[in-house]
């Protein structure tokens, strides 16, 4: 199986048309036709359906669809990276990144890094602790950065500064408005807006004995979304601080989880990763300048 064809599949699967994806891919409709044919053959199995005037993927396809896509975006990170071995002002580096304020120190040392290195071209996909170490377990990320004690079986990692802690978001007229902290008692029974993955490995384990009185209305990846049913007043949203607009006039308030809930966030990379030039630079980098900045904070 060629990556080639593995391109040739994308194009059409994406475009659901023969005539379309081969203008797209500069080849013949004959030449995609028998190429996915003798795909579809390689593997024993059917991958579209054909219709009039158009195709779409079968079971099979969609699967293929998924893997195809992963393995056709590491050989290009592959290609990138042998283009950039001798280049140490420039190359790719790619980031799996969690939500969090603390992204900013990322941002900043990516900021200062492009004033020695300027041909430097950053890659950045988010997502939750399992959708970004996925991606870095495969080799489609350099570094991922989680709100979570990463596994040093598997990861090495280097602490962000500061720590995000956890609190309630709802509208600003709620009777909750008034506390300056919110319990697991006034919680209790109320819907709640979460993450899984803050749900079980967070919020579980803060509310102890409680927790069985706290119910998890709907769960979200994205907190913004969350927030957005929150001020619907459909229920309150556990999230981190200040990553949800909740000035005046915004309708929203944050209020803090007491006991106080803090998340500490991690640059994590493979522990048997090869790095390019231009990712090991950053890395010494960013070694230096965080473990700077905590030190800075430890004496404040």
């Amino acid at each position: 199986m060629e990556i080639r064809t593995l391109r040739y599949f994308l194009a059409a699967a994406r475009e659901e048309n023969i005539t379309r994806a081969a203008e797209q891919l500069h080849v013949t409709q004959p030449t995609l036709s028998k190429a996915l044919k003798a795909l579809e053959d390689e593997l024993g199995k059917k991958l579209f359906t054909r219709h009039s005037f158009s195709i779409s993927l079968t079971e099979e396809g969609v699967l293929l669809r998924d893997r195809a896509e992963d393995l056709v975006s590491m050989a290009d990170k592959i290609e990138r990276e042998f283009l950039s071995l001798d280049d140490i002002t420039g190359g790719d580096i790619y980031f799996g990144l969690a939500e969090s304020c603390q992204i900013r120190y990322l941002a900043r040392e990516i900021r200062e890094f492009r004033k020695v290195c300027p041909d430097l071209r950053y890659h950045i996909t988010s997502g939750d602790t399992e959708q970004v170490t996925e991606k870095l377990d495969k080799g489609l990320l350099d570094f991922a950065v989680i709100c979570e004690t990463p596994d040093e079986r598997k990861y090495h990692r280097v602490p962000f500064p500061e720590s995000d802690y956890f609190g309630a978001v709802f509208p600003a007229g709620s009777e909750l408005a008034g506390k300056e902290r919110i319990t697991v008692e006034e919680l209790a029974g109320l819907p709640l807006f979460t993450s899984e993955q803050s749900w079980e490995n967070d919020i579980r384990p803060w509310a102890g004995e409680r927790f069985s009185s706290l119910h998890l209305e709907g769960s979200f990846r994205l907190a913004y979304n969350g927030s957005m049913f929150a001020k619907e007043g459909l229920g309150i949203l556990l999230t981190l601080n200040d990553l949800i607009d909740t000035s005046p006039g915004s309708g929203l308030v944050f209020r803090p989880l007491y006991p106080r809930l803090e998340m500490k966030m991690y640059l994590i990379w493979n522990r048997y990763q090869s790095f390019t030039p231009i990712a090991e630079r950053f890395l010494r980098q960013i070694r230096a300048s965080f473990s700077g900045q905590r030190e800075e904070a430890g004496k404040e």
